[in-house]
């Protein structure tokens, strides 16, 4: 079977349980072996599963310091006063959104609403405007309002006191940055991305899934979200029959060869290909060697093994450049499970026969979801399906997180009514448990095709992330920056740089659109680049160095004034944990991206119009460069960035 980069129904009957054994690599885990008499019985369970809507914040060690976004912290306001406005709705909830204007900093949106509850009854309002001037006379006292005034149809803006930011700045250069992580409505989640397949190597079409999937991973993590993070890789599945037997054919002592009688995995996989396609009697052997390997054959599982196993390390080989932690679950973990999972299924009526093949019939599309093949061979959705009631039933997750491009949308819409029809997971999307598909676009080269080689071969992620840290390098070199760092500096700094820029120019665009891969305009450090965000952080730790002064002492004894308009406009940027609860809801890092980008040219404002070494606000300004540079650097973390501290 393939893994996330096909919809190929390619696949293998029913298996016995296996699972190999892989040191815990730091990038890359390969998942226990699995106590598959562990089955419950009681399968159909999950139709009683009780859906929720909120669910228990994570415990953290930063939680009785964290007291939820400013938006929050302002809604609850607004919850007591309309509760005190309109007492006949106790229902109420406050609409309070971010204002884009100059005249609050956020606004409450409720009065028009809560006309329309009270218009044509016994009332005191005379209209929407009335009803927001009694919501803003009706806000208990607190130190986060400075001020507060009605606009159009009953808007209430609210300013916030320039002391009450520079205090939540100063509690989090005191407290760290964890305090000002969101709280999500989700406690445990699963994160299913990267997905290649074993036996061929990666190539740049699985950038995307692993990059944006590490990156949803890491803000929920932020966000005190338990997150497994599983790389579904495609591990089982009729090729390896032909693999296998050509190793036989090629090696016969393959046992004391060792991996290097492979040699290139992936000019391996091709000349069994060809010889798979081009001659009978070798094709009719491999077909029996799935027979075998399926049977639990030791010896065809000892050569499945050492096959995964290579591919296992050239996999680890690019999750280590890019920083990524997995833990793999693959086809074969889950393929013990296909027949209870079925046999469920069917039991509940939702599985039928329709030509040969076993189906779910899915409402309002042409075709059904095939989840046994008229072979009697399981495909990709009976794996998905198993897949998912796992995580349901035996890991307990409460968001599962599928991140595969757009092309298998089709594919996850059917799947996940299926679950619905089973009960497994509710029609509303608003509770919990839910199932969400990220789909992203296409990676494209200078001709807005698919990004290829010149000969047309699909560009391998190791060599391109290669040649990103070759270029950073050269032009570092060229700056004359080998003369100023040793040769480790030079090296670490031209891969923080180089995979930094690949990473940035894929998730600050759209996940869903597809975007052109250009060198020259991710490695460029002017606009909306990586390079160009490194070189503003370089810059502030620059300008906290060349004072002399020690940050961490400053932290302690020093005060924050917003006197400046610019200062103001800067800490109140600052707030970010809207904005990575805004990015992880809605699954896209862009929001993120943004932001990041925001907050630079923000700093840049500042920088340009307050004076900060030698200026009689120095401390307070140094303090705000430092909270800048702490915001950036938890921003490029989220992003899987390494920052660098001098250019």
């Amino acid at each position: 079977m393939s893994g996330r980069f096909s919809l190929s129904a390619t696949s293998s009957s029913s298996l016995l349980p296996c699972c190999l054994s892989l040191k815990r690599l730091s990038h890359l885990h390969h998942s226990p072996k699995p106590n598959h008499h562990r089955l419950l019985p009681d399968f159909l369970r999950a139709k009683t599963r009780r859906f929720s809507t909120i669910k228990s914040a994570s415990v953290s060690s930063m939680a009785e310091d964290n007291d939820g976004t400013v938006k929050q912290q302002i809604a609850k306001l607004f919850e007591t006063s309309l509760r005190i406005t309109i007492p006949d709705e106790p229902s109420l909830e406050p609409l309070v959104v971010k204002c884009t204007g100059k005249f609050g900093d956020y606004q409450c949106n409720n009065a028009m609403s809560c006309w329309a509850k009270v218009k044509g009854k016994k009332t005191e309002f005379k209209g929407p405007p009335s009803i927001g001037q009694a919501i803003a006379n009706n806000l208990p006292e607190s130190e986060m309002i400075e001020s507060c005034s009605i606009a159009g149809p009953g808007f209430v803006n609210v300013v916030l006191p320039n002391k009450w930011i520079a205090k939540s700045i100063q509690k989090m250069l005191e407290k760290g940055i964890g305090i000002w992580a969101p709280r999500l409505r989700v406690s445990r989640a699963v994160v299913d991305f990267s997905s290649p397949n074993i036996a061929k190597e990666m190539h740049v079409g699985h950038l995307r899934s692993t990059i944006i999937g590490d990156t949803i991973a890491r803000m929920l993590e932020y966000s005190n979200v338990e997150v497994l993070r599983r790389n579904h890789v495609g591990d089982w599945g009729t090729q390896f029959g032909m693999l296998i037997e050509y190793m036989f054919e090629k090696f016969p002592d393959w046992e004391n060869a060792g991996e290097q009688a492979i040699g290139d995995l992936q000019a391996f996989y091709k000349a069994s290909k060809l010889k798979f396609d081009a001659d009978p009697v070798f094709k009719e052997k491999a077909q029996q060697a799935v027979v075998l390997l399926q049977g639990g054959n030791e010896k065809y599982r000892k050569a499945w093994s050492t096959i995964c196993e290579i591919s296992r390390r050239e996999f680890h080989q690019v999750y280590e450049r890019l920083g990524v932690s997995l833990e793999e679950k693959g086809e074969s973990f889950y393929n013990p499970y296909i027949p209870k999972v079925l046999e469920g299924l069917t039991n509940q009526g939702l599985i039928v026969e329709s030509e040969g093949a076993r189906v779910i019939v899915i409402e309002g599309k042409q075709i059904p979801l095939i989840v046994v093949k008229s072979d009697g061979g399981y495909n990709y959705a009976s794996t998905d399906l198993t897949a998912l009631w796992y995580r349901l039933n035996e890991e307990k997750a409460e968001w599962i997180i599928y991140v595969t491009d757009v092309g298998q949308k089709l594919h996850f819409d059917m799947f996940f009514t299926a679950a619905k029809l089973a009960g497994w997971l509710p029609a509303d999307e608003n509770l919990y448990p839910k199932t969400s598909h990220v789909d992203f676009g296409l990676v494209l080269g200078d001709d807005k095709k698919r990004f290829r080689t010149r000969s047309s071969e699909v560009v391998r992620l190791v060599d391109l992330l290669d040649e990103a840290k070759t270029r950073c390098k050269a032009e570092l070199v060229e700056r004359g920056k080998s003369l100023e760092w040793t040769a480790e500096e030079l090296e670490q700094n031209a891969e923080a740089i180089g995979y930094g820029a690949v990473k940035y120019a894929d998730l600050k665009n759209n996940r869903s659109t597809n975007y052109t891969f250009s060198f020259d305009q991710m490695l460029n450090d002017k606009g909306n680049t990586a390079v160009y965000l490194q070189y503003a952080h370089a810059r502030i730790c620059s300008i906290i160095r060349k004072s002399g002064k020690d940050i961490e002492e400053l932290k302690k004894t020093g005060t924050i004034v917003l006197g400046h308009a610019e200062e103001r406009t800067l800490g109140l940027h600052l707030q970010f944990a809207e904005v990575v609860e805004e990015a992880c809801m809605n699954l896209l890092p862009n929001v993120l991206c943004e932001y990041l980008y925001n907050l630079s040219e923000h700093f840049t404002r500042f920088y340009s119009e307050c004076k900060v070494v030698g200026s009689p606000e120095e401390t307070s300004r140094l303090l705000l460069c430092e909270a800048t540079a702490v915001v950036m650097r938890q921003c490029f973390h989220l992003l899987g960035i390494v920052p660098v501290y001098k250019i």
